[in-house]
Order: structure tokens, then C-alpha cells, then sequence
């Protein structure tokens, strides 16, 4: 995961909470929200596929 998407997500969230978002702001959020979701599912499914079990009799 590219670590200036987290902060700049956390930044807006930050922001959000004390000051407010502008309309601009609010699109750039769920935007980033978007992107980093995509990023995280395709990695857990990433990791999902490479599991392998194994059976010991």
C-alpha cells in the first residue's frame, strides 16, 4: 500500500472531524477510500490464493 494514500486519507479524516470538508474534499476522500479498498481486497485475495492446506493423516 503506497503510505501517502493512508495519510493523506487520514489527514481528510482528521480534518473532517475538526474543521470540515469542502464538496472537493469530500470527493477526494471517498475517492482515496475507493482506491485503498481496491488495493486491500486485491491483496487479501493475493494472500487467500497463495494459502495451501495440507492434510496430515
Amino acid at each position: 500500500m503506497d503510505k501517502k494514500l493512508i495519510d493523506r486519507i487520514n489527514q481528510l479524516s482528521q480534518k473532517s472531524k475538526t474543521q470540515g470538508l469542502t464538496v472537493g474534499e469530500k470527493e477526494e476522500q471517498q475517492k482515496l477510500r475507493k482506491e485503498y479498498l481496491s488495493e486491500f481486497k486485491s491483496n487479501f485475495r493475493k494472500q487467500l490464493e497463495n494459502i495451501e492446506i495440507t492434510y496430515v493423516d
